[in-house]
């Protein structure tokens, strides 16, 4: 609540696979037993003895975004028995099985909330805050938003602003006004560079000599090709990584990339989008 009430879009599910799935579960149960399994859509890939989280075969379905901020320990002792396998495949076995569940739509929104709509688990927890909505073009007041908390960058469904297409653009948090653009596809919702705070490798930094879990020159500035997501999508973007003196990490994107939102995670991947090594929050 504190991020959203900041005008950050956090990510909740990242943060409960860490802290309640794999986290709390892990203190109360898991640590009784070997393993744990889960039915995500994602593998696991042991190189020279230690763990990788890795992506599904079904890029529709993959999780590993989600799963992105699990640690070490976590992720060696993670089991996907679902995860090489396509959502049609897992139907299939339900059906042939007569599993009651066969047939249920794929469940959406925060899994912890259940059929609680977001806005109003928000709007419940920080209520409203009316402001202006104003065209960034021209400064033109073209509405009034209920608050801050309720809209994402680059978001353009659900606005309820009149003459649209509208495109959510920049958020001033001081003057508590909400800036769009008008048209369909806006330069200003394109970024290439993003900045990641607190950057968390899941296994280990695979760039660094020695597998050295501090900082050391020779990977400082060193440009890696990688390929990444900033939501959940089939698509995963390229681009490069690098790591600035102070430890922090930045993204450069090959192309332009849409929607870029302050609190969301940056997950980073190999280049053939098979081991993912871990994620940032977008500065």
């Amino acid at each position: 609540m504190d991020k959203a009430r900041l005008g950050l879009t956090p990510n909740p599910d990242v943060m409960c696979n860490r802290l309640i799935k794999f986290g709390a579960f892990e203190e109360a149960v898991g640590r009784e037993f070997d393993f744990t399994a889960t039915g995500h859509y994602a593998t696991t890939t042991v190189i020279d003895g230690k763990t990788w989280l890795s992506t599904s075969p079904d890029p529709v379905k993959d999780q590993t975004d989600f799963l992105s901020q699990i640690t070490s320990l976590q992720v060696s002792k993670l089991m996907f028995p679902i995860g090489h396998l396509w959502k049609h495949e897992v139907r299939a076995i339900a059906e042939r099985e007569k599993l009651l569940n066969a047939q249920r739509k794929d469940s959406q929104g925060i899994c912890f909330l259940g059929n609680v709509d977001f806005r109003e688990y928000i709007k419940r927890h920080l209520g409203e805050n009316p402001g202006d909505v104003r065209e960034i073009e021209t400064g033109h007041k073209i509405g009034e938003h209920r608050g801050l908390w309720f809209y994402t960058i680059g978001q353009r469904k659900g606005l309820g602003f009149g003459g649209g297409p509208w495109f959510v653009v920049k958020k001033n948090l001081k003057r508590n006004i909400l800036f769009v653009s008008h048209g369909y596809d806006p330069e200003r919702v394109y970024k290439s560079h993003i900045k990641m705070n607190d950057f968390h490798f899941i296994t280990e930094n695979p760039w660094d000599e020695g597998q050295k879990t501090s900082t050391t020159q020779s990977t400082i500035s060193q440009r890696h090709p990688v390929t990444f997501k900033i939501r959940h999508t089939p698509e995963f973007l390229s681009g490069q990584v690098h790591q600035d003196s102070d430890g922090t990490w930045h993204l450069d994107a090959d192309q332009p990339i849409h929607g870029v939102a302050s609190g969301q995670f940056c997950v980073i991947y190999d280049t053939d989008h098979h081991l993912c090594y871990g994620s940032g929050e977008i500065d």
